[in-house]
């Protein structure tokens, strides 16, 4: 059986998961234009390339429609319950570097660790009768790790947009987004919480755990497991 391996269908993610690949003697690439998904593989036998979006590619890893994809770590973690059960990360790719973090207004001067944010949520709950809100579109990662800091009075509210301008559109009292460098928070008037990091996300190569592993499969996996070391 071909072992089917998925990676980012476009932009930067695509091009430095194929130069990655290629370093290790294993040529991927695209067959006819961007709006066609199919790919080749060469340098190494049975393996499929299957292009696919970075968010689609965790659910595809554990349903076991695909054995290996490449996608970031806070995509794997935030989209799959109970993730290390159902996938296992094989190698770092060093690329694709990006933090999740908690970022409230420049302006509130008392508010620099999480115990500030708790204790400003309560004051704001008191004051105006409604919880704190807080928008991402990191849910599941976000909620685990303020239950886990203590935080309380708060509410997440899902941004599909650009998150780091819902405080100055006043349609969030903070934020918990992705960033590589603080600027664009920094640039809307938000600063980083000191203790505030949930995530250090970069791109990693998984494995299905719940794929069809025949022999050809694994003794595939092998060999590209002795290639990235």
């Amino acid at each position: 059986m071909t072992l089917r391996l998925g990676v980012p269908s476009k932009g930067r993610l695509m091009d430095k998961t194929f130069g990655w690949f290629a370093a290790r003697g294993i040529t991927l690439s695209r067959t006819g234009d961007e709006r066609e998904y199919a790919g080749t593989v060469e340098g190494i036998e049975g393996v499929e390339l299957q292009l696919l979006s970075a968010g689609e590619i965790p659910r595809e890893l554990a349903a076991g429609r695909i054995h290996l994809g490449v996608t970031g770590s806070d995509l794997i973690e935030e989209k799959l319950v109970a993730w290390d059960q159902k996938v296992e990360p094989l190698a770092p790719l060093g690329f694709g570097q990006a933090d999740l973090v908690i970022a409230v207004p420049q302006g509130w001067i008392d508010v620099d660790t999480l115990d500030d944010l708790d204790a400003a949520a309560a004051a704001f709950r008191r004051r105006h009768g409604a919880r704190l809100r807080i928008a991402t579109k990191y849910h599941r990662l976000v909620r685990e790790f303020l239950r886990d800091a203590g935080v309380a009075d708060y509410a997440l509210v899902d941004s599909q947009g650009a998150t780091e301008g819902t405080v100055r559109n006043e349609t969030a009292e903070a934020v918990a987004d992705i960033t590589s460098t603080g600027d664009t928070l920094r640039a809307n008037g938000l600063k980083i919480l000191s203790d505030g990091l949930v995530h250090a996300s970069q791109a990693t190569l998984f494995r299905a755990r719940g794929a069809d592993w025949t022999d050809a499969a694994r003794a595939t996996l092998s060999e590209i497991t002795a290639r990235i070391g």
